[in-house]
């Protein structure tokens, strides 16, 4: 197995594993800030703003191509993947802030499980998720593949979210390394 791009057959024999995510609750394995655009900073202890997303990320003040008027997207404010989908693209736990994504969370993240409108109690936060998709782009290519974008946006990739989801701020609060991500109902 390739460190850096994984075949077709390899992605595909690790959906078994992602499929086995629990469904209710999972630890949030990698908190990632993003300070400027290409910038990661591992995070123990992360603080959730509903104004700015995760503070110190460069979210809201990065902009966003899906806006009129090129602001930040409110549905785009927080990036969460599911930790065993990153394990298996990236291979070693210190490329998985390549993704880009703020949370890297044992859990599963699939429109079934977590539609849009579902609320997320992460640390002492509550987010939601939205309806924004989140898929892969060039970066993602560069980093993990053209195999790897195809694994996460083909039909059934896609109805896993297995390039992650977006999210919003509903509750401030802290979030640390090892917090349990529980779903709400």
């Amino acid at each position: 197995m390739s460190e850096l791009h994984l075949t077709r057959e390899e992605l595909e024999a690790g959906l078994d594993e992602i499929l086995r995510s629990p469904k209710e609750e999972g630890a949030i394995e990698l908190i990632v800030r993003r300070p400027e655009v290409g910038g990661r900073e591992i995070l123990q202890e992360g603080e959730l703003d509903i104004e700015v997303g995760l503070v110190g990320d460069n979210w809201s003040t990065r902009g966003s191509s899906k806006t009129e008027d090129r602001s930040s997207h409110p549905e785009m404010q927080l990036n969460l993947m599911n930790s065993r989908v990153i394990a298996l693209v990236a291979g070693s736990e210190e490329r998985w802030p390549l993704a880009g994504d703020q949370f890297f969370i044992d859990l599963d993240l699939s429109r079934e499980n977590l539609p849009p409108g579902s609320r997320l109690q992460l640390g002492s936060a509550i987010v939601e998720v939205t309806p924004m998709p989140h898929t892969g782009c060039k970066k993602f290519v560069a980093r993990f593949g053209m195999e790897a974008m195809k694994f996460v946006n083909s039909g059934e990739g896609k109805s896993l979210c297995l390039r992650g989801i977006n999210a919003r701020v509903l509750q401030p609060g802290i979030v640390r390394h090892g917090d349990m991500a529980r779903k709400l109902t």
